[in-house]
C-alpha cells in the first residue's frame, strides 16, 4: 500500500500555495517594525507529547521565504517528542523568520498531529495482524502531505485518488441497482473492465452481501459500520485470499475490538479529517539578536 512518494516539486508547489495565501502582500507588521538588518536565532519548540512529522517541510518553508536562512532539523520525522524538545533551529533575518513562521508551523502542527494520532491507533492494535489505513477524507490540496504523515505515524495509505483502485460504494450500488443490476453483476462488471493491476473492493452492509461480492470475485470486502459480532461472522465466512476491511465509526475506544474480529484492514477517516494539532511553537532567542553591520 505505501506506494505514494513525495517529489521535491510537489512539496514546493504545496508550500508555494500556502505562502501565497499568507505573505503575497508582505508582512506589514514585521516589515514596519523590525529593522531588516536584525538577525537572530529561533527554535521550533515542542509543547506536548506526540510524534514529529513535517520537519523537512517546515525547513523548506523557511528557505523558500529566504534562502539565506540557516535551518537545522534536529528531530527526524517519526520520532517521539515531548515538551521541551526542539524540532529545528533557524538563524538569520528576523523579518524572514517571522514571515515564514505561521506557514511552517501550520504544516508542522498538522502533520505531527496526524502522525501522533495514527501512532495511537497503531499502538492499540500492534500485537494483532491488522493494518491501520487512512481514507480520502483529507484537507483539499494537502492530501500528499497528510498521507505521508499517516505513514510516519505507522499507518498505511488507502487510495491516493479515484484512479488508484476500484471501490464500489453505496451510491454506486444505488445507481446501478436502478438499472436492474444485482450486486454480483456489478462486481463482475468491475472485475471485467478494471484496468490491469487494480483491485476491486466493494462496500457491504451485511454478511449476505459480503458473500455475494466474494462469489462475484471481489478482491477486498469493506464492512461498513458493522458491529464487531457481525464483522467476526463475515471473517469466518470469507475465504482467506479475500481481504476484509472494517470502516465507519472507528475510534480509539473501539479499534481494538474491531481488530480482534480478524479483519485485515481498518480504515480510519479521523486520522486526517479531525486530528488534534500537536502544539509546537516558534520561539525567538533574545540573547542571539543583533544588528548585522552592512
Amino acid at each position: 500500500m505505501n506506494k505514494f512518494q513525495l517529489s521535491e516539486e510537489q512539496i514546493n508547489n504545496i508550500i508555494d500555495l500556502a505562502l501565497a495565501e499568507d505573505i503575497s502582500h508582505g508582512d506589514v507588521t514585521s516589515e514596519t517594525l523590525i529593522p531588516p538588518e536584525l538577525q537572530g536565532k529561533a527554535s521550533l519548540l515542542v509543547k506536548a507529547k506526540g510524534v514529529a512529522a513535517g520537519g523537512e517541510v517546515a525547513r523548506k518553508v523557511f528557505l523558500r521565504v529566504d534562502p539565506s536562512l540557516k535551518v537545522k532539523v534536529l528531530i527526524k520525522d517519526g520520532a517521539k517528542v515531548k515538551p521541551g524538545d526542539i524540532v529545528a533551529t533557524i538563524f538569520g533575518s528576523v523579518v524572514s523568520i517571522l514571515k515564514a513562521e505561521r506557514v511552517a508551523l501550520n504544516f508542522l502542527n498538522r502533520l505531527s498531529g496526524i502522525a501522533s494520532q495514527t501512532a495511537q491507533y497503531v499502538a492499540k492494535t500492534q500485537d494483532l495482524p491488522v493494518i491501520i489505513t487512512d481514507t480520502r477524507k483529507t484537507t483539499p490540496g494537502l492530501r500528499l502531505l497528510e498521507k505521508y504523515a499517516v505513514r510516519v505515524g505507522g499507518g498505511q495509505n488507502h487510495r491516493l485518488h479515484l484512479g488508484d483502485g476500484i471501490l464500489i460504494k453505496d451510491n454506486h450500488l444505488a445507481a446501478l441497482r436502478t438499472l436492474g443490476m444485482s450486486l454480483e453483476e456489478i462486481v463482475a462488471k468491475a472485475k471485467q473492465n478494471a484496468p490491469r493491476g487494480l483491485t476491486v473492493e466493494v462496500e457491504v452492509n451485511t454478511a449476505e452481501e459480503a458473500l455475494d461480492a466474494v462469489e462475484a470475485g471481489a478482491d477486498i470486502i469493506m464492512l461498513d459500520n458493522m458491529s464487531p459480532d457481525e464483522m467476526r461472522r463475515v471473517v469466518s465466512l470469507v475465504p482467506s485470499q479475500v481481504k476484509v476491511e472494517a470502516s465507519g465509526g472507528i475510534t480509539l475506544a473501539n479499534v481494538r475490538a474491531v481488530a480482534e474480529t480478524g479483519v485485515n484492514l481498518i480504515s480510519v477517516g479521523a486520522l486526517t479529517h479531525s486530528p488534534k494539532a500537536l502544539d509546537i511553537s516558534l520561539e525567538l532567542e533574545p540573547q542571539t539578536l543583533k544588528l548585522k553591520l552592512i
